[in-house]
């Protein structure tokens, strides 16, 4: 079984793949009308300050994510941003 990582844990520059949305029903829809799907790939690209937002991009769409809504997506592997 591979280990799954919230988003909420990655650094800018590393990139994983999506495996489960996790949520309330509504969080949820509201995800994936973002792009937010199992199988996307995401990159954090920043990281504010003292838990504030991520700033991830998903194909060609940025996204500003609160830390508890990034901690309900679960990825299923994670890597460095390629150069």
């Amino acid at each position: 079984m591979q280990t799954r990582v919230p988003l909420s844990h990655l650094s800018p520059g590393q990139q994983g793949v999506i495996a489960v949305v996790e949520g309330t029903e509504g969080l949820r829809q509201r995800l994936a009308a973002l792009g937010f799907r199992a199988g996307r790939a995401v990159v954090v690209l920043r990281r504010a300050s003292f838990r504030g937002p991520f700033h991830v991009r998903l194909g060609t769409t940025d996204v500003a994510l609160r830390a508890a809504e990034a901690g309900g997506v679960s990825l299923r592997s994670v890597a460095p941003l390629a150069p």
